[in-house]
């Protein structure tokens, strides 16, 4: 009897497909530079990536984070100084560097694992019924799913059949939009009202809205690329394993017989 893999490359769950793949560990770092928890989100580290999301959201809305950056932004520094709520903004800070050091750290040991996985080639499951879901490998476009994400945050994941996350990112993108009354600013804007669309905008909400959205973007697509590749290893795995004994062989590209 076989024994189980250390190491298995992939798992289906009712919450969708988690995998080990090889990272680029300073893209890694910068997006929780970005967005602290999205480059452990990136990691298929979903628990601990939205924990992070979360203390994101609360302390810079505490400390003020995206406040003073607008002054600062506007050479305002007194009203920078004046706004930030210093009993929050040194954890917030420590907080942010822990992330973007935790992601980094963690995408080497991942590439290491998944090297590790790749020479296991433990089978990948391409189907699991669920009493609540049906999760499966297949292939899909990376761009459909840029396109998704780009129109509305999270409905990428949910292309993607990452059901919770998806959910998750569609809640919080109508809680930016609707604190930051960004359509209505977008409506304004479009009719011709500048000034109107000025006065109704809240900056603070506004500023985590294109993090949110590049993120999720660029998720989706990396998602996208990898569910591909996952599956053409499955079908490679399922091919090799019926057909080991066949006495046919495959042309290369050169057309001579192997």
């Amino acid at each position: 009897m076989k024994s189980p893999s250390r190491r298995p490359m992939a798992v289906l769950s009712t919450f969708g497909v988690t995998q080990l793949h090889r990272q680029n560990p300073y893209m890694v770092a910068w997006w929780s530079a970005v967005f602290p928890g999205f480059g452990h989100l990136l990691l298929n580290q979903y628990l601990r990536g939205t924990l992070l999301t979360l203390s994101e959201v609360i302390i810079n809305t505490l400390a003020h984070i995206n406040e003073a950056m607008i002054y600062s932004f506007c050479g305002q520094f007194e009203q920078a100084k004046s706004v930030l709520e210093p009993r929050w903004a040194f954890g917030y800070l420590l907080t942010y560097l822990i992330a973007i050091w935790d992601s980094y750290r963690s995408s080497l040991n991942q590439n290491k694992l998944f090297h590790l996985a790749s020479m296991e080639n433990e089978p990948i499951p391409s189907l699991r019924l669920f009493s609540a879901e049906i999760q499966y490998v297949e292939q899909r476009r990376p761009l459909t799913a840029i396109a998704f994400s780009f129109l509305f945050p999270g409905t990428g994941q949910l292309y993607n059949h990452r059901f919770g996350l998806a959910f998750y990112a569609i809640f919080w993108w109508w809680v930016y939009a609707s604190l930051s009354h960004a359509y209505e600013a977008l409506m304004y804007l479009l009719i011709g009202q500048l000034s109107k669309a000025n006065q109704v905008l809240h900056p603070h909400w506004l500023l985590f809205m294109p993090s949110v959205m590049g993120g999720s973007v660029y998720h989706s697509y990396l998602t996208t690329l990898e569910h591909n590749k996952l599956f053409a290893l499955e079908q490679r795995q399922h091919l090799t394993g019926r057909y080991r004994s066949s006495e046919v062989r495959l042309l290369d590209g050169a057309g001579a017989g192997s």
